[in-house]
């Protein structure tokens, strides 16, 4: 049965026609030339389009033994390094070291307790060391150097997402802001570790570490590892010794000095969790490292690998020159993560908890062997943010946390 009547009939073919015109102006339309401005891209000069190759390796260092005492008032930091070394492959019968913005007061190899002392050159960043014979790959070697670090000396740079690299900062030390405490903390990523301990400041080059930091007994220390040793010297002072017994990265190094409050929570895999705040906060540290227990045994499951270091810390410092970053075993994070109770029910930032936390395994366990790769270590963060998420509120929560890091990215 036909429905067309002979009105839908003069419709049908009003609109046939329409269609026909409609058509042959497009047609008509694509037929006329088009001219744009001609556009030249010239990216030899981009950031984005250098690509940092994985550095050379001549030498490994095996450990970094420090000691490092603070001139609080002139902003500098006295400095005794020993490094074990050892050739990486080839024979060699000279170190170059990153040592920026230094005084370098004195270089020694040490054989049997006893120093001999070598010649040197340094031009401001660069600390190059002549042994007086060459060393193999099975050689290891003992180097010690005595320094002043002047991390404030020269102007200091930065980037995008880590705006300053004076690497070793002393904050208020100087008494200049009443009621602002007084903090000395580090920033490594991404070679300003060298600021304030001579090494091989690259992302490939990986060293056990044995800090002793002298400092007034009000203040309390900060570092990777564990605490192993406290020792009182008299005349207020006292030296803190923190052990990291597993290779780490040298960026990943840290310390932080202040008057913390210390927060113990529940160990989490068998490893302790602790929080480093301002007294004023310490009411609230579990509540603004919320679920970080939880966070480090649902990411050992998750990647199969239980949490690798032998103790877990958090430390919230003023004038942070980034928003956090993943130092191996104690992360560090800006004064943005200071709230109160009622402040915390209106925003939290346990995403950034657990992008930090994510990054002990991707970051520090497994590390990019180049800068041009970071994106690895920062996009796997970002994953286990998105993997928190969906295991403690579900589905729809982590979907949102992925469109809200799509639209950053594409906007």
């Amino acid at each position: 049965m036909s429905y067309f009547t002979n009105i839908h009939k003069v419709l049908l073919c009003v609109l046939l026609s329409f269609l026909f015109v409609s058509c042959s102006n497009s047609k008509r339309t694509l037929k006329k030339k088009v001219t744009l401005e001609t556009i030249t891209v010239n990216a030899k000069n981009n950031p984005i389009d250098i690509y940092r190759a994985t550095t050379t390796r001549a030498w490994d260092i095996d450990n970094t033994t420090l000691e490092m005492s603070f001139n609080m008032k002139e902003k500098t930091a006295n400095g005794k390094v020993w490094l074990t070394i050892h050739p990486y492959f080839y024979a060699t019968d000279s170190i170059v070291l990153d040592a920026k913005s230094m005084v370098i007061d004195s270089v020694a190899i040490v054989n049997n307790d006893a120093m001999h002392p070598l010649p040197f050159k340094y031009n401001d960043s660069v600390l190059r060391i002549k042994f007086n014979k060459s060393y193999n790959s099975t050689d290891v070697i003992g180097l010690y150097i005595k320094y002043t670090a002047m991390p404030y000396k020269d102007k200091s740079g930065g980037s995008a997402a880590i705006n300053d690299d004076k690497g070793l900062y002393f904050i208020n030390t100087d008494h200049a802001i009443p009621n602002k405490p007084i903090e000395i903390w580090t920033q490594g990523e991404t070679e300003s570790n060298s600021h304030w301990v001579p090494t091989i400041d690259k992302p490939n080059q990986r060293t056990k570490t044995h800090f002793k930091l002298t400092v007034p007994d009000s203040f309390t220390t900060l570092s990777n590892g564990y605490l192993e040793q406290r020792v009182f010297l008299g005349n207020y002072m006292h030296t803190d010794i923190w052990t990291m017994d597993k290779p780490i990265q040298v960026y990943a190094m840290m310390f932080a000095v202040g008057k913390f409050s210390v927060i113990q929570d529940k160990d989490a895999v068998g490893k302790p969790v602790e929080y480093y705040v301002e007294p004023e906060f310490a009411p609230y540290a579990k509540e603004m490292f919320k679920n970080t227990p939880e966070m480090i045994e649902y990411f050992s499951k998750v990647t199969g690998v239980p949490y690798p270091w032998n103790k877990y810390s958090q430390v919230v410092v003023r004038d942070y020159v980034s928003g956090a970053m993943e130092n191996t075993s104690a992360s560090l994070f800006g004064e943005f993560m200071n709230k109160t109770h009622r402040e915390l029910q209106d925003d939290n930032d346990e995403n950034v908890v657990s992008h930090e936390l994510f990054h002990q395994w991707f970051g520090d366990y497994v590390t990019a062997e180049s800068w041009t790769n970071l994106t690895l270590n920062e996009s796997f963060a970002t994953f286990g943010e998105q993997l928190w998420r969906k295991y403690k509120y579900g589905k729809a929560s982590a979907d949102r946390l992925a469109m809200g890091d799509l639209w950053n990215y594409v906007y």
